[in-house]
């Protein structure tokens, strides 16, 4: 699909050897969880995935789209502790108050930074953010059950699949574009990013009209109402107040005199 599209150039697939086995379990092992069963089926055909491909501008290429999932030994902990960092350093786990505060609106519970979660990087999305692998309860005993969970670049938490084959189906469909994570959020993505899914993926990017229901395109604005004709309300006339003698007189000098000036122009005509 991608070779057939127009101005695509240089379409990469990176093959890869399945995982052995050892080494899923041994990764099991060293972090106290158990992988769900479809991405560990998934490593066992292949040790990650990774594809890529360009754009011909002025008939160079340039990289543009990248579709990434780390390698069993780089799914790696997102918040451990590092041997380099100081003892009073600020960490991840700092942030969960100002996390919580932020998502305290949404139905789901948010990952956590600290040991209340594990989180593993997947994809780090070229800078853009981190797909993630998260086990939400990890205390006293980690669940297994998982959920696939985007971190952006100002660590907040965006929910995007349940499963990991749900979240494969959305990497391949979005076609590696990049920023196509930022669709699941609630700023969307960027204006140069979007011009790109208008180019390539146009049906994608208007996913929340497509799931709108028909009605709310419909103009709800009713004509009769609109221009109801509305019934006037009579004007009384207000009588006003009596004025005072001194008011009359000059009031009647005033008129006497004008008409005394219109006999006299008409005498002269």
């Amino acid at each position: 699909l991608l070779e057939t599209s127009p101005g695509v150039a240089d379409v990469s697939f990176v093959e890869k050897e399945p995982a052995e086995r050892h080494a899923i379990v041994s990764w099991e092992q060293k972090n106290s969880c158990i992988l769900p069963e479809d991405l560990k089926n998934f490593y066992l055909m292949t040790d990650g995935f990774q594809m890529t491909w360009s754009v011909k501008i002025d008939d160079a290429p340039m990289p543009l789209g990248s579709m990434v999932i780390n390698s069993i030994s780089k799914l790696c902990r997102l918040g451990g502790s590092s041997m380099y960092t100081l003892p009073n350093a600020p960490s991840l786990a700092d942030l969960d108050d100002d996390t919580d505060e932020e998502g305290s609106g949404d139905k789901l519970e948010k990952p956590h930074f600290d040991s209340r979660s594990l989180i593993f990087e997947l994809d780090p999305c070229n800078g853009n953010g981190k797909v993630c692998l998260v086990y939400k309860h990890a205390k006293p005993v980690v669940s297994p059950d998982t959920e696939i969970w985007f971190l952006d670049r100002a660590l907040y938490w965006h929910f995007l699949t349940k499963t990991f084959t749900a979240y494969y189906r959305l990497l391949i469909t979005h076609l590696g574009l990049p920023q196509w994570q930022y669709a699941f959020t609630s700023y969307g993505v960027s204006p140069q990013a979007k011009q790109w899914f208008n180019m390539y993926k146009p049906i994608t990017i208007n996913t929340d009209r497509l799931s709108e229901e028909a009605d709310s395109f419909v103009n709800k604005l009713d004509p009769n109402k609109v221009f109801k004709s509305k019934n006037k309300t009579p004007v009384i006339k207000k009588k006003l107040p009596s004025q005072p003698a001194g008011s009359q007189k000059s009031h009647t000098s005033m008129t006497s005199s004008k008409t005394s000036s219109l006999t006299g122009n008409s005498s002269r005509k």
